[in-house]
């Protein structure tokens, strides 16, 4: 007799994004449609082609020390974690039954970049003796694991804009093999900067909308030229159902599934007929026990670019069949950004709080959807949805395809 998989359940979220600076801002935010996409200030913007950006709202919260030790990436994901903790109770749980899986796309880049000015202008003896812990791509999940006592392990996959879902989804399965009852999952980025932006724009990847950074960011729709690069954390508490009850945790939803594949296709380019992403996606649903007619709710990855918003289209058609013409879509990003490999964790935040409220949030900026998009988009006003499943897709350059599933 085979033993059911480990039921894993959601007992806390934080966030800090373009949108506001926790949990409750970010999705007030989102339901009132407000973008966090703004032209920049800084002097060096000028040499770019791109101006506009998705800083966050609310700069981290954290002491002098802290700010002087840790790079942006990790200030975000400490403070996305501290209040994704005190949400789930702050939970007494053993120190070797307590794992954390943060990801992040690029890393310290902003630290190297910065360091890499002080070895040039000022000499090598002025380097930050914390350069190494600062610029490393495992380094806000060091920060996070060290911050709550982490000695299940700390994981830091790193799968470019896939990189918050393969924790979580990595977070999963770690509970489900039994190496830990709670897992601090999700993912950051901190890459606003004149190189990032420059290597970005050069592959024609961003919006070039200088003059209308709210609207630049334009899932679906016709007119859309690229996504719009963002910044911020989000942090889900993972947490084996038993270990939760035991506690009298408060449960936001249960993560279900996921479902992981890649495409073999091109370092940057989906492959064109969205196989690889239909692939993550019904290994969602087979590992969270789904049938398609359970998903009520897609929050799509949907950069903006006219290719990969157009493979995701097929993907999920070719996963769900006619089905998909009863499955609420969206895409966030219209309103935060890209986050890159703080996308996905932020978009499970709102695939989790979607179920909960059973709203689903409006694409912001599709005035007319693409020809080539044969899905039922929720656009104009967030529209309410019954009780079932949520799946919440990322893709990322080299070809990886992740699927999450929630269910409330």
């Amino acid at each position: 007799m085979t033993t059911p998989p480990r039921q894993v359940v959601v007992t806390g979220l934080g966030a800090t994004t373009p949108l506001g600076g926790d949990v409750a801002s970010t999705w007030e935010g989102l339901l009132s449609g407000r973008s966090g996409v703004r032209r920049l200030t800084e002097g060096w913007v000028e040499q770019l082609p791109v101006h506009i950006a998705a800083p966050l709202a609310v700069e981290p919260p954290l002491g002098r020390v802290e700010a002087r030790t840790l790079d942006r990436s990790q200030q975000m994901a400490l403070t996305a974690a501290r209040e994704a903790w005190a949400d789930a109770g702050s939970p007494e749980v053993d120190q070797e039954r307590l794992a954390a899986c943060v990801a992040s796309g690029i890393g310290g880049v902003l630290t190297l970049l910065h360091q890499h000015d002080v070895i040039r202008e000022k000499g090598p003896r002025r380097v930050s003796p914390h350069l190494v812990p600062m610029l490393m791509p495992n380094g806000p999940a060091s920060t996070v694991g060290l911050a709550f006592g982490a000695k299940a392990g700390v994981h830091a996959p790193v799968s470019a804009c896939a990189s918050g879902s393969e924790a979580i989804a990595l977070a999963l399965d770690i509970i489900r093999a039994g190496r830990a009852d709670v897992v601090i999952a999700g993912g950051t980025e901190a890459a606003i900067s004149a190189l990032t932006m420059a290597g970005f724009a050069q592959m024609q990847a961003l919006s070039r909308r200088n003059d209308a950074p709210e609207a630049a960011s334009r899932p679906f729709d016709k007119a859309r030229d690229g996504f719009v690069l963002g910044e911020g954390a989000a942090i889900l508490i993972l947490e084996a159902a038993e270990h939760a009850a035991a506690r009298g945790a408060r449960v936001h939803g249960t993560l279900a599934g996921a479902g992981i594949s890649s495409d073999a296709y091109h370092i940057a380019a989906p492959e064109p007929t969205g196989a690889g992403a239909a692939r993550a996606i019904r290994a969602a649903l087979r590992s969270g026990s789904l049938e398609p007619r359970d998903v009520v709710h897609v929050n799509a990855h949907a950069t903006s670019t006219p290719a990969g918003d157009a493979a995701e289209a097929l993907a999920l058609r070719s996963a769900f069949g006619d089905h998909i013409d009863e499955i609420a879509v969206t895409s966030t990003k219209s309103t935060t950004g890209h986050l890159l490999g703080a996308a996905g964790a932020v978009e499970a935040v709102f695939s989790v709080l979607a179920l909960r409220e059973h709203l689903v949030p409006a694409t912001r900026n599709l005035d007319a959807l693409d020809d080539e998009i044969a899905l039922d988009v929720v656009r104009i006003d967030n529209r309410t949805i019954r009780p079932g499943a949520a799946l919440s897709n990322s893709f990322g350059f080299g070809g990886h395809d992740i699927c999450l599933a929630f269910t409330a």
